[in-house]
């Protein structure tokens, strides 16, 4: 920090009351973890008050206004995500940073998807740092992260809470995380039918694209399970074939469904030389990704399709697919996998035949 000291600070929560709890009495509080010349809280005037005459003033995120005309040399603002007034209070207090040399803020947040959070994670000029909240153990009870991971681990409020991530949903994506989040109920029924899909990449090597692998089963009315993303990538050919096959092994699938529109033979071929006893299903692609996945997504819609655990780089693409691809303009290997299997299982007919690589 530039600056040397600053004898006028803002403290600024949701309400005043996280103010005072949290951010002033708090187990991690101001006063609670003062060291030196320990300060106190004169709660009629709302501030923290130290010896050597520094005074830090609590202020709601209630009442935006109560921010005008008052000057501060730094300022506090905690939980900033989940702010009642966000934009009015902290553009607010940015006309009130003018004392010292060099004004500071402090920004202490669990990362929500909201405009204000998103702007500052996107200025050049905010540093930024993400703390894991199992980098914090020594001051949590014992077996807190245990738990929690245990619970909400790989979950999209497990990756917001405990890692720290902005998760947000891509307004115009087939999937929404709420629709991944109801996917994730207990599955019912007994597997009927698995099938591994592979969507493989067009070239090999450090470069190329992902090997999607998804294996999926038909439970039954209409309803399938997702057991496993088993993708690899900047993988060899042969290397995503011994993936694909020690999964279809894995999980006693009834056979392999591979798109043959990048590789055409060399497909089943390479499946082949890994195990020539293997059903294969080659598939080719009529239509765009969006089209083949619109029905597919429609199955989540429906609540007819379950996830047997997380799969976090699954379930990213899948909230993050829009009309012209993924954001970041990389292929969906994943997603393409997924929607071939769940196709073939759900979409299309169960008793055509299979076709045994040659």
């Amino acid at each position: 920090m530039a600056m040397g000291r600053a004898e006028r600070i803002a403290l600024i929560g949701e309400t005043l009351a996280d103010v005072r709890e949290v951010m002033v009495e708090g187990a991690s509080g101001i006063v609670s973890v003062a060291r030196f010349g320990r300060p106190r809280y004169e709660a009629s005037r709302r501030r923290v008050v130290w010896e050597n005459g520094a005074v830090a003033q609590a202020f709601s995120s209630e009442d935006p206004e109560s921010l005008r005309g008052p000057q501060f040399a730094a300022a506090w603002c905690d939980e900033l995500a989940k702010w009642k007034n966000a934009e009015a209070t902290f553009d607010m207090l940015q006309f009130g940073l003018r004392l010292s040399p060099g004004p500071v803020q402090l920004i202490t947040t669990t990362p929500r998807p909201v405009p204000l959070i998103k702007r500052l994670i996107a200025d050049k000029a905010v540093r930024k740092t993400r703390l894991l909240t199992a980098d914090n153990a020594d001051n949590l009870a014992p077996g807190f992260i245990k738990r929690l991971t245990r619970r909400y681990g790989g979950s999209r409020l497990g990756r917001q809470e405990l890692d720290g991530e902005l998760i947000e949903d891509r307004e115009d994506a087939l999937w929404s995380r709420a629709m991944i989040e109801a996917a994730h109920a207990a599955p019912r029924g007994e597997r009927r039918r698995t099938l591994v899909a592979i969507d493989p990449p067009a070239t090999s090597g450090r470069a190329s694209s992902a090997c999607g692998i998804v294996v999926a089963a038909s439970l039954g009315g209409g309803r399938a399970v997702v057991l496993e993303d088993a993708s690899v990538t900047a993988a060899s050919p042969r290397h995503w074939a011994l993936k694909a096959v020690a999964a279809y092994h894995r999980h006693g699938a009834d056979a392999i469904v591979a798109e043959v529109n990048q590789g055409g033979e060399m497909v089943a071929s390479v499946l082949k030389a890994v195990d020539a006893g293997v059903p294969v299903r080659q598939v080719r692609a009529s239509r765009g990704k969006w089209l083949r996945a619109e029905p597919v997504a429609a199955l989540y819609e429906q609540g007819r399709v379950a996830h047997a655990r997380r799969f976090p780089a699954l379930e990213d693409e899948m909230c993050d697919f829009g009309p012209e691809g993924l954001s970041n303009g990389r292929s969906p290997d994943r997603l393409d996998a997924l929607v071939w299997a769940l196709g073939e299982l759900l979409l299309k007919g169960a008793s055509e035949p299979l076709v045994r690589a040659l």
